[in-house]
Parts: structure tokens; C-alpha cells; sequence
């Protein structure tokens, strides 16, 4: 029981991709490929994606004509777009590439929207399917500079910061009902996604369908954690430093299980993976996934709200949250009440996942390259506080990547931790925490 989250990724993953996995071989490259159609199963790193003319409604291009070269300047292949404008080319290895669209294999009355941008020089990482931005269209845009991309920036910040607030509540809760800090966390985020993309692509279980067994399935997880490790190890006394050394092992332990069950390449949904469409605000194109996601992390986010403030249960979650003892005292079991702050707690982290999941594809690091960032926002907001925690993610999402405005989008990151220590260095106790006598 002490590793249910390890045996819940073995259960849910093995099934398939392990064959897949001892199956794939190396592709040898002797002499540049040409390839067409849509996108294949592979490990190896590619480009892939889909081309639509802005001028006619979105409608694919097909016949063009995309030859990649390494670095070296040695053509590694040639892929042609399909009747449906979709292209995918397997690539030799990571590395960095260069795209050379042919001008002259475009249909009769597309044009590009920079005539001058028919070459792309670009990165793969290890197992990455590389999208390439090829707009076609003439540019209607009136753009403005930055105030052009304030608001698709405004957009994108507010999914980010939703999609944190939903998975650090239950990271802010556990704080709060056990103080243990659970580095861990962040792999029932990775588990979630994870777990909807085997229903969805080995299953063919519909996406939406998936999302919801995957929360099932995370609140599982944490439930047998609750019940296999961390209780036993507080029966037996663990210190807290101890019981977060722990979760940090665990976290090592799951990342690793990961990555064998699933490998390093990002992999995307069958679902809505690809949208030609979408909404053009300022000097960007939402995809209508973007709004979706909003909308439905607002009303998770709404119900799970309305649980912890009118609910007799989510009332005494609060109450433990706050005060475990005075709420023990007062008749609150609270081993029922911790059991379902882990049960629910990782359900909305393994689902805050899929959602994540659906705009960035699912990588077997995902939850560690939110956990810093869940970190900081519930001690933005307050340590233990599930309102707090809610504010303080949407508040820095929201900063990340508005300071993209005056940063390199590398180093946003960096800006949301020096608001942070700002903001502690006068209110330590967080936006929304509570001072605590000392002594």
C-alpha cells in the first residue's frame, strides 16, 4: 500500500505501451526521406502539425512542400502536406533543424502572410512532435506592439492561474489539515494526465469521458497513499522533516516510474490536439480549448467553493485546516475528515493535469514544472488556506505571463518569485494567512 501511486501508474500504463516501448527500433537515415499524410505513432522526435489558409475560412493546404536540414546544413528529409493540410516528419534525433518551406509548391491563390518568413529554425528535445507556424493569409491585424498582446497574454494567464489554483487547493489543504509539505503533489498531477491519456489513446475513451475517470482514478491514488504511508508513518510518530524527506523520495520514485511506463516524449490527446480554428484577439489566435479549459476550471473551482463554505463536511475541513485539535475537541473526527482532503485533494490535481495536458500534451515531468509554482502560490496566499491558496495561483498565473510583456518569456518564472518575496518581506503570513504567535 506504501506505493499505491506506483502501482496505480503500472496498472494504468503497462497495458500496450510496454510493447510499443520493446517493440520500437531505431530508425536508420541513409538518404533524405519524403514523406505525406498524418501523423504516425513513434518515439523519435518529429514535426507535425497542420497548415490552413487564414484567407478562406481555415480551409487546409495541401501539396506544400517542407524540406528540413540539420545544422549541419544536410537535408535530414522532405514532408508533404496532405489533402487535409497535415504534415509529420520524423527527425534523426533531437537537435536543432531548419525548415525551409518551398514557395513553389503552393496552391494557386495562397500566399504566406510574411512572404519573408519561409524559413524556420527550430529545437527538439528528446520524443518532441514540433509544431511549425506556417500562417497563410493575408494579415489583417492592426497591431500595436505590446498593447496588441496584452489581452491574448490577460487570456492565457487567467487559464494558467485557474488550472494552479485547482491543483494546489488540495497541496494547501494537506499543509493545513497534516503540515506535511508534499513534494509529491506534483506527480498526482503527472498521474492524472497520464492516466486520461491511456483511456483516450489506447482505449479510444472520448476526452471528456477520460478526464473524469482520470479524477476518479487520482482520488484513488491518493486515497491508498493516505491509507498505505502516510497515516501509519504519523502513528509512528515521523517528524515532519521526516515525512517530507519521504514525499520527496516518492516523487523521485513516481517521476522515474513515469518515465518508464510512458517515456520521455510529450504525447498529445487524440482529442481536440489539433484546432485550425479559433477566436483572434490582438496578435493572437485562441483555440476555442483555451476557453473551454477556463470555463470549466471556473465552475470546478465555483462547486468545489461552494463545498468548503456551505457543506457541513467542507465546513470541518476548514476546521481542521485551522485548528486541528480545537476541531478534534470539538467532536470532528479527523481521520475521516484528512482522508477525504487526500482523496480530494488529488483528484482535482490529477484532473487540474488533464486540463493542463490538453494545451501543452502530456510529459512524464509535468507535475514538477508546476509544483514550484503551487509552491509559491499558496504561500502567496496563504499556507493551509484553500481560499488563499485559489487567489494567490490565479494572482501569479496571471503575472506569469503578463511579464512576458517586458521579459523573455524564458525567464517569467523568475518575476512571479521576486513578486513573492516581495510581498512575504511585508506580509509573511501570506495575502490571506493568519499571524502566528511564536513562543
Amino acid at each position: 500500500m506504501a506505493l499505491a501511486l506506483a502501482l496505480c501508474t503500472a496498472f494504468v500504463l503497462q497495458p500496450g505501451v510496454m510493447s510499443s516501448m520493446v517493440g520500437a527500433q531505431e530508425p536508420t537515415v541513409d538518404e533524405p526521406a519524403v514523406t505525406t499524410g498524418s501523423p504516425t505513432e513513434t518515439d523519435g522526435p518529429a514535426i507535425t502539425g497542420v497548415l490552413v489558409n487564414r484567407d478562406d475560412d481555415d480551409s487546409p493546404v495541401g501539396g506544400v512542400e517542407i524540406v528540413v536540414s540539420d545544422s549541419a546544413g544536410e537535408e535530414v528529409g522532405t514532408v508533404v502536406s496532405d489533402d487535409d493540410g497535415a504534415y509529420f516528419l520524423e527527425l534523426p534525433a533531437e537537435g536543432e533543424y531548419t525548415a525551409q518551406l518551398i514557395v513553389d509548391s503552393l496552391p494557386d491563390g495562397v500566399t504566406l502572410t510574411d512572404e519573408e518568413r519561409t524559413s524556420l529554425t527550430f529545437v527538439v528535445r528528446p520524443g518532441q512532435q514540433k509544431p511549425l507556424l506556417f500562417p497563410f493569409g493575408v494579415d489583417t491585424r492592426n497591431s500595436t506592439g505590446s498593447i496588441d498582446r496584452v489581452l491574448p497574454l490577460t487570456i492565457d494567464g487567467i487559464r494558467l492561474g485557474l488550472l494552479l489554483a485547482m491543483t494546489a487547493i488540495g497541496l494547501s489543504l494537506i499543509y493545513g489539515t497534516t503540515r506535511i509539505t508534499n513534494f509529491a503533489h506534483g506527480e498526482m498531477v503527472t498521474f492524472g494526465a497520464l492516466a486520461a491519456w491511456y483511456f483516450n489513446q489506447i482505449m479510444n475513451i472520448p476526452l471528456l469521458i477520460a478526464g473524469v475517470l482520470a479524477f476518479l482514478l487520482s482520488g484513488l491514488a491518493g486515497a491508498g497513499l493516505e491509507k498505505g504511508l502516510w497515516k501509519p508513518l504519523r502513528q509512528r510518530g515521523s517528524s515532519l522533516f521526516g515525512l517530507m524527506v519521504v514525499s520527496f523520495g516518492l516523487s523521485i520514485l513516481a517521476q522515474h516510474l513515469f518515465l518508464y511506463f510512458f517515456g520521455s516524449r510529450t504525447r498529445p490527446y487524440s482529442d481536440y490536439a489539433l484546432q485550425p480554428g479559433g477566436v483572434q484577439i490582438g496578435s493572437a489566435t485562441i483555440p476555442p480549448k483555451t476557453f473551454a479549459v477556463i470555463i470549466i476550471s471556473l465552475v470546478v473551482l465555483g462547486l468545489v467553493g461552494l463545498f468548503l463554505s456551505r457543506a457541513r463536511f467542507g465546513k470541518a475541513m476548514r476546521a481542521v485546516a485551522d485548528n486541528g485539535p480545537l476541531a478534534s475537541a470539538s467532536g470532528i473526527d479527523t481521520d475521516r475528515v484528512v482522508l477525504w482532503v487526500w482523496i480530494g485533494g488529488s483528484a482535482l490535481a490529477g484532473f487540474g493535469g488533464v486540463l493542463y495536458s490538453t494545451t501543452q500534451q502530456v510529459s512524464f515531468q509535468q507535475g514538477q514544472t508546476l509544483l514550484l509554482l503551487m509552491f509559491a502560490g499558496i504561500t502567496l496566499g496563504g499556507l493551509g488556506t484553500a481560499y488563499g491558496a485559489a487567489v494567490g495561483c490565479f494572482v501569479l498565473g496571471l503575472f506569469i505571463q503578463l511579464s512576458t510583456l517586458v521579459v523573455p518569456t524564458s525567464i517569467k518564472n523568475v518575476g512571479a518569485m521576486a513578486v513573492l518575496i516581495l510581498v512575504l518581506m511585508f506580509k509573511p503570513e501570506g495575502l490571506f494567512g493568519r499571524r502566528e504567535r511564536v513562543g
